[in-house]
């Protein structure tokens, strides 16, 4: 598995940043590349995202939530992966970590999706992150 890290400060408090991260259908507010996020009840989300000139689709279930420090997420079908939220309190805010995990099947796709992979979760994740800071500053 491909593993993925991220990191930003956010100018707002754990409880604040972390009720908007709770809300994963709002993702689809926050970052260019995902088309829409369908809630499907009991913590499990159907994502799609448009990425490396392909449509992907893939549900994912929420595994962990402790309010207001960790949000932690796995997919139940398309592209493996696993992801996690670390929010810790510092001076300038919330410093917000994001590891993602992924893995994929298929040798020639891998190759391709994991030299754009970085770079397009890290513009996601930033997206996210300052679109939610621009929510809760705005």
């Amino acid at each position: 598995m491909a593993t993925i890290e991220h990191s930003e400060i956010i100018n707002a408090p754990p409880e604040e940043v972390f009720e908007l991260l709770r809300r994963v259908e709002d993702f689809a507010d926050y970052s260019d590349l995902i088309r829409s996020i369908d809630a499907l009840g009991n913590d499990r989300y159907r994502w799609h995202v448009r990425a490396v000139g392909m449509d992907w689709a893939f549900e994912v279930a929420v595994t962990e939530i402790k309010p207001p420090h960790v949000l932690a997420w796995e997919s139940l079908d398309g592209v493996k992966n696993q992801g996690r939220y670390h929010l810790r309190e510092v001076p300038e805010g919330t410093e917000v970590s994001l590891t993602l995990s992924y893995e994929i099947r298929n040798r020639l796709m891998e190759k391709a999706v994991n030299k754009a992979a970085k770079p397009l979760v890290g513009k996601v994740s930033r997206q996210i992150l300052e679109r939610v800071e621009a929510r809760l500053n705005g």
